[in-house]
């Protein structure tokens, strides 16, 4: 795989690491807190949840470019034009599709407790959290973890790893076959994430994979 050019190693600043803590915990820990606070998650829990993971992803690019002082680039953001990225986002979802079909026939996968939930919520809700799967987690998981690892001096894999397994990890909740698929296709993203650093192409690609898997269903329901 070649590599594209990243962010030198560097010392990073002390705010770089509360980035750290937001982009690898945040999403965990929010999830965690509202699902002990209202365990069935109605509508309003939900929307308390997004709400709050969407203001983290907002506090992590005010910490970028007023923190750290670096462009939205040193984050995969803006390294290609539209066109590109939606192209290279398609191939993603098309990869994403066939890796994560053939685990799921593999493994007899259905649907946990989260899915379930999830599925009692109005259409346009599920859309708007898929929507914020596809831009936070790629947002978190892959541009700001795997860059910021490597300018600490982390081989690129090693730095890809680290946040994918906290990423899989977080799958728990659809028992170990979810946490699979999540690492196969967290993987695939990756991958291309060290290929292109194309954050935008990467967004577009997890949210349709998650758009077509757990919502075009749902207009022939």
């Amino acid at each position: 795989m070649p590599a594209q050019p990243s962010l030198p190693a560097r010392a990073l600043p002390t705010v770089s690491w509360l980035g750290f803590a937001i982009s690898l915990f945040a999403i965990l820990i929010i999830r965690q807190v509202v699902t002990i606070l209202w365990p069935a998650l109605p509508l309003p829990a939900v929307i308390v949840r997004e709400a709050l993971i969407w203001g983290s992803a907002a506090a992590l690019l005010v910490l970028v470019r007023q923190g750290e002082h670096l462009p939205f680039s040193s984050i995969g953001i803006g390294m290609r034009g539209w066109g590109k990225s939606m192209l290279w986002g398609l191939v993603i979802s098309v990869i994403c599709f066939a890796v994560g079909g053939l685990l799921v026939h593999l493994t007899g996968y259905g649907h946990g407790p989260a899915a379930a939930a999830i599925d009692k919520l109005p259409l346009w809700m599920i859309t708007l959290v898929v929507l914020r799967a596809g831009v936070v987690e790629e947002l978190f998981y892959r541009g700001y973890a795997i860059e910021r690892l490597q300018a600490l001096g982390l081989n690129r894999f090693v730095a890809a790893a680290i946040p994918l397994v906290i990423f899989a990890a977080g799958h728990w909740t659809g028992g170990a076959a979810n946490i699979l698929i999540a690492l196969a296709l967290g993987a695939v993203l990756a991958a291309f994430y060290l290929w292109h650093r194309d954050l935008v192409a990467n967004m577009i690609g997890h949210f349709a994979v998650d758009f077509i898997a757990n919502v075009v269903p749902k207009f022939f329901s």
